[in-house]
């Protein structure tokens, strides 16, 4: 008989382990086979990488772990994938929240210069120390809430070197984070008060002088533009877009919140990694991003942050063929929520995802939307150990119960980076 192999952790007595991986599925109900449930499950894991999955009884088997961590019967499940978020910014914007509320919409407020301008002034005035420190701290509080990947956008800077000053800023956070963050350009967010009425000149600088700083040093891995109407065309989009690529960085894109701007089409043209918001996109835009292979990224935080009953057609989505994700969009103006399973929350109740459509979306779905699928999003030989251990009787419960289901233990790359105890005994 085979000796079993070495390994350098085991995670065991898993009361249901979603693995994102159907073929390992021990379930027979549909929607649980859909996310790879086990029942009773456990994880083996070397060099940060998960080596094996399976019922428990196969483990003792198959590795012999040097350590080992007791699940005692929780819900263990990849570590969450927070694709679409502008975490790094400076200042806030509550007296906002309050006009909103007085009546006031988000287009009358940014002609009143609010909005992203009233960000974008304060960012300009922050050090890079200070954007680094508030970053740092507000993803710390996302790996609490679970998340083990996050992508975070520049965007608040709209010049060269505020825009830079982000990007280091954001490299610095992910220097320090216990997680591991995506950095994006979105030099193309919004056309700067300097430029006002000259939307052309602005995308001139964006090309000819941001993109090659952005590249030469080499501060971000995506790219991404606000095509909306009132702010970048499409044809200006694609032009952003197809000029990243030509400095390494691949294209993303803000599409289609408030009105049907082409923006989706514009996506599957220039072969986006995915395409967010898409409340208003066309059902030609949105089969065009399905045969694209563009994923749909759905950010419900923002009808809960803008006080809107609105929300992105998910179930057409997915009839269309279109891959979605979640993420949390957390950005000072729109959607101040850092907390991935309130999103989750949010997309069950009403965008009508089930609550496996939901993990799967915050899990595989965010690492494709940044192009990571073969990497995190998914416990499988391979991956990288990324896991979130609940202490729920049942993956349903995290959606389920709306902000109550916190993380007991959030292990990154094999390594615990959170521990809910610990944080009870220190306050």
């Amino acid at each position: 008989m085979k000796s079993p192999s070495p390994c350098d952790l085991s995670i065991e007595n898993i009361g249901q382990l979603v693995t994102c991986e159907p073929s390992l599925s021990n379930a027979d109900d549909p929607g649980e086979i859909s996310i790879g449930l086990v029942r009773g499950g456990a994880l083996a894991v070397s060099g940060g990488r998960v080596v094996w999955a399976g019922p428990q009884g196969g483990l003792a088997a198959s590795y012999a772990p040097a350590s080992r961590i007791d699940a005692a019967g929780a819900v263990a499940l990849p570590g969450f994938v927070d694709c679409h978020t502008h975490t790094v910014f400076a200042g806030s914007r509550e007296r906002e929240f309050e006009a909103r509320l007085k009546g006031k919409t988000y287009m009358e407020i940014a002609a009143a210069g609010g909005g992203i301008r009233a960000t974008v002034r304060a960012v300009r005035a922050a050090s890079l120390d200070d954007l680094a420190a508030t970053g740092l701290a507000r993803v710390r509080a996302m790996a609490a809430c679970g998340t083990t990947t996050v992508e975070i956008k520049s965007g608040y800077g709209l010049d060269l070197d505020s825009e830079v000053k982000m990007l280091r800023a954001i490299r610095r956070v992910g220097d320090e984070a216990p997680v591991d963050v995506v950095p994006t350009f979105l030099g193309a967010h919004e056309v700067p008060e300097e430029f006002a009425g000259r939307p052309g000149a602005y995308v001139d600088l964006v090309v000819e002088e941001m993109l090659p700083a952005v590249g030469g040093e080499r501060l971000a891995e995506l790219c991404d533009v606000f095509c909306e109407r009132g702010v970048f065309t499409p044809d200006q989009a694609v032009r952003i877009l197809t000029r990243a690529r030509d400095h390494g960085m691949r294209p993303v894109i803000h599409a289609d919140e408030f009105a049907d701007s082409g923006a989706a089409k514009a996506a599957a043209e220039v072969g986006a990694l995915s395409a967010a918001h898409l409340l208003r996109a066309s059902d030609s835009g949105l089969k065009a991003m399905a045969e694209a292979g563009t994923v749909a990224v759905l950010l419900p935080g923002v009808a809960l942050g803008l006080g809107r009953a609105e929300f992105a057609d998910a179930r057409k989505m997915i009839s269309l063929g279109l891959r979605v994700a979640l993420a949390t969009d957390f950005n000072p103006g729109s959607s101040i929520v850092h907390s991935l399973p309130i999103v989750a929350s949010l997309a069950c109740s009403f965008m009508h995802l089930t609550p496996a459509e939901a993990i799967l979306a915050m899990t595989l779905g965010g690492a494709r939307a940044l192009g990571r699928e073969s990497s995190i999003g998914a416990l499988s030989a391979g991956r990288r150990a990324d896991v979130a251990l609940f202490d729920v009787p049942d993956f349903r419960y995290i959606p389920y119960h709306v902000g109550g289901a916190m993380p007991k233990t959030v292990i990154k790359d094999g390594a615990v980076i959170h521990t809910r105890d610990r944080e009870e005994a220190n306050g």
